[in-house]
């Protein structure tokens, strides 16, 4: 859910923070507070005096729990991921803490393109050209073959969470790629496409990207049969059934916490399709 923190002292301190970062970096709010997954962070276009338009996103977390994979994600991006996958440029970083939180803003190239969609899940179909769905495919091979000791999804979760919350055998992983990590149509752009969001990014099983972005389009079904028909090669490989049976856990596993109850049917749905097929 992409909403403000529920208790709203939060947001203030969010609000505040994120114009003492904006001071430190050296820009000027230009438009509109946008709030991430449960109000997890904040963000909003700025101007700068040099990158003119930006986007400025601020990160939050209690301070001794900062740090990470979630909290490098774009740092670690900007370094390592070559300029072949599509993806905003990092001008600038700014840590900071008030003793209780710490927070990282991260100011990047503004994207001047409309999102796909509102949310990770689909509700709505989507028509999108041949060369988007090239593109797309162009950047998620560059990403794959970059070397990383990130991690987006590993095995010891998989032996646990699979079983639990899909009912299937775990899959044993044996081959591996680096993947982007939360590939779905909020994170594309309509032009492009551009990636958004890269905090969660790295290795992952063979296919993940793919999973995910046809799992997330299962209630838009003329979308998802495009997912499917486009990464036809992974997803109805060996490798990406399994990296499908993977990702329906991951969203059994969120719908148990309230995320998007109606996506469930379809989910359970397509576990027993892949382990009929299998």
């Amino acid at each position: 859910m992409y909403s403000p923190p529920p208790d709203p002292a939060d947001s203030h301190r969010l609000a505040d923070a994120h114009d003492k970062a904006a001071a430190a970096l050296g820009v000027t709010h230009s438009g509109p507070l946008t709030w991430g997954w449960h109000g997890r962070t904040l963000s909003r276009r700025a101007e700068h005096p040099e990158h003119d338009a930006c986007w400025l996103r601020l990160l939050a977390a209690p301070a001794d729990k900062a740090g990470g994979k979630l909290w490098t994600g774009t740092a670690d991006a900007a370094r390592s991921v070559p300029s072949a996958v599509r993806r905003p440029v990092l001008h600038g970083l700014h840590d900071h803490t008030d003793g209780t939180y710490a927070y990282r803003a991260e100011l990047t190239s503004y994207v001047d393109a409309p999102i796909c969609a509102p949310s990770p899940v689909i509700r709505q179909e989507l028509t999108l050209a041949p060369t988007w769905w090239s593109t797309l495919r162009e950047s998620l091979t560059h990403l794959a073959a970059v070397r990383t000791d990130r991690v987006a999804v590993r095995q010891e979760w998989i032996d646990r969470s699979v079983p639990r919350f899909t009912g299937a055998p775990a899959p044993q992983i044996t081959e591996w790629a680096t993947a982007h990590g939360d590939l779905h149509f909020a994170n594309l752009t309509a032009d492009g496409p551009v990636i958004m969001d890269w905090e969660g990014w790295g290795v992952a099983p063979l296919g993940y990207d793919a999973a995910l972005l046809y799992v997330y389009s299962l209630l838009a079904p003329a979308t998802a049969t495009r997912v499917k028909h486009e990464f036809a090669d992974i997803l109805d490989s060996p490798q990406g059934q399994a990296a499908q049976v993977i990702v329906v856990a991951e969203l059994l596993q969120s719908a148990s916490r309230g995320d998007h109850p109606d996506l469930v049917p379809p989910l359970r749905a397509l576990i027993k399709e892949i382990s009929e097929t299998l």
